[in-house]
């Protein structure tokens, strides 16, 4: 019984450490909701050789996110085709995607693949990732159309699959040292 309850009172602290970790990659953006992308203009990403800050007047919302941009012309592109430009996996970090573990991206860590925007928590978190980029994105895919998109929530998803870990899982640990022994090579 102790056992029990020291692992229910383990779990509800990792939980509340950890709440704020789930993020879309978003701002708060006043009364409007939050800004996707820290408030960058994401069609930016595709076009320019870093995001361009978009202005809060001109936005668009798409999948529960709100989005801002440099000019009308971009936001009329948006609207057009939103899953053209909008970052995958809902923004959050694509490192977690193949383990569909729903943690937080950052809107200036990011990589295009095949005109496809994909967020990183981190620099590592994107090295990482690029190792086997093609089966993270074939892994990723399938984990968010299966699993994370319909989540109720963001937090106990990942938590889910922190705890029952899909086949394939690798700590950072495990990719970090996979990382190092590929720089030796």
């Amino acid at each position: 019984m102790k056992h029990a309850l020291k692992t229910a009172f383990g779990l509800l602290i990792v939980t509340l450490i950890l709440g704020g970790c789930a993020s879309r990659n978003m701002l708060p953006a006043g009364a409007a909701g939050k800004a996707m992308l820290a408030g960058n203009d994401p069609i930016s990403y595709h076009t320019q050789p870093a995001p361009a800050k978009g202005d809060p007047k001109i936005n668009a919302t798409w999948d529960g996110g709100l989005y801002f941009f440099v000019n009308e012309a971009n936001r009329d592109l948006f609207a057009k085709t939103p899953q053209k430009y909008a970052p995958q996996y809902g923004g959050y970090c694509s490192n977690g995607a193949p383990y569909a573990i729903m943690m937080g991206g950052t809107a200036d860590n990011y990589k295009l693949v095949d005109g496809r925007l994909f967020m990183f928590g981190d620099a590592n978190a994107r090295r990482y990732w690029e190792m086997d980029q093609a089966e993270n994105i074939r892994l990723g895919d399938h984990f968010w159309e299966t699993e994370m998109k319909e989540a109720v929530n963001a937090t106990w998803q990942s938590y889910k699959r922190i705890i029952f870990k899909v086949p394939h899982y690798k700590g950072y640990e495990q990719l970090e040292a996979q990382w190092q022994a590929r720089q030796k090579k």
